[in-house]
């Protein structure tokens, strides 16, 4: 009868091997290795445990030899043997890495595979790859705008806490002008969609002329006020809130809006005395993303007014847009504001500190 080989573990050795064992995010070969040697332990043959995790007898021997030689250290993963002449150095990658966090060339705009391959004598896969264990994206490029207005948290704090604690028996509404809207007529008939062929329009238009389109969304309901104007001037501004103020009669209105120079003329402010139930709430200087109505204005955008929208007049565009707020206002959909002042805060002053210190 063959002799079963025990291993023998100490009571240290054993808790380790044990603790292998129980931890769920180890890999599965170093549990694998780890129940090999505790069932050596118990007495188990080779061949029982080979058949019992998997393996062949003569991995159960190898790893057996291993324990005893080098202890639980000896059954991690080893480096596994293979081609090495393709690597690339680590100097090799720090050059990559560097150029690439550093300014192109001159008259280039960015780096690119095939720039930064030919600096560093290697082809532009082999820079890809670097790149990419590195997390470093050369070809995307995001733009931001941080607000200098020096009463930012003032304005963050005011205009956040009408969105998360409004005021009771109020009304608060985010208004503001989405200008310059097309009217757009291509040059011959769109070719509607087709099983197997997309929807297909001509390249070149004719334009109509503009037209400006200001908006109040209630942020409870999401209910939308619009008015279509050929302008946006002050008085323009003006007649719309009047007419705002007609659809929410005797009621307290907290109107969020930007920074706009047609929002704070003379003619306004006297407008503002004259209707002491308005209350207008400012968004900081570049930072138009804190009123909710921009949201309502990207969705109008790409519901409303894509590519195959065609327009023989000012008129007919004016008619759409009207539609289309008919529409929305038999469901609206209101925002949910989820983001506090003091997270918006920190992001700011992080973004402060990073345009401080970024290297021109």
């Amino acid at each position: 009868m063959r002799r079963r080989h025990v291993v023998k573990v100490t009571a240290k050795q054993r808790r380790a091997l044990e603790a292998i064992i129980a931890r769920a995010a180890n890999p599965a070969g170093l549990v694998r290795r780890a129940r090999v040697v505790l069932l050596s332990a118990a007495g188990e043959a080779g061949r029982t445990i080979a058949t019992r995790l998997e393996l062949t007898p003569e991995q159960v021997s190898r790893l057996r030899r291993r324990f005893v030689a080098e202890g639980v250290a000896g059954l991690t993963a080893r480096p596994k043997s293979g081609r090495t002449d393709h690597a690339v150095p680590a100097a090799t990658i720090e050059r990559i890495v560097a150029l690439a966090l550093a300014p192109p060339p001159a008259g280039r705009s960015r780096w690119t595979t095939r720039l930064l391959g030919k600096a560093v004598g290697r082809t532009s896969g082999c820079v890809s790859d670097v790149l990419r264990q590195q997390g470093l994206k050369p070809h995307r490029v995001r733009t931001y705008k941080v607000s200098r207005d020096p009463a930012f948290a003032a304005k963050v704090q005011d205009v956040v806490g009408l969105y998360l604690q409004p005021p009771e028996h109020a009304i608060v509404l985010s208004v503001d002008e989405k200008t310059s809207i097309q009217a757009l007529e291509r040059t011959q008939p769109p070719l509607p969609l087709r099983v197997g062929r997309a929807a297909r329009h001509t390249h070149d238009y004719k334009r109509h002329g503009i037209v400006d389109l200001y908006a109040a969304l209630e942020v409870a309901t999401g209910t939308v006020t619009h008015r279509v104007s050929r302008t946006h001037t002050a008085a323009d501004f003006l007649t719309f809130m009047t007419k705002v103020v007609r659809r929410y009669p005797r009621q307290s209105l907290h109107v969020i809006l930007d920074n706009s120079a047609t929002h704070g003329t003379p003619a306004v402010r006297a407008w503002l005395a004259a209707h002491p139930q308005v209350t207008f709430h400012y968004t900081p200087t570049s930072a138009s993303w804190l009123n909710q109505v921009e949201g309502f204005f990207g969705i109008l955008a790409k519901q409303a007014l894509g590519a195959t929208t065609d327009h023989h007049s000012t008129r007919a565009l004016r008619d759409h847009l009207n539609a289309y707020l008919r529409a929305w206002n038999k469901s609206p959909t209101p925002f949910a504001w989820t983001k506090p002042a003091a997270a918006i805060l920190r992001s700011h002053r992080r973004m402060l500190d990073r345009i401080s210190t970024a290297v021109h």
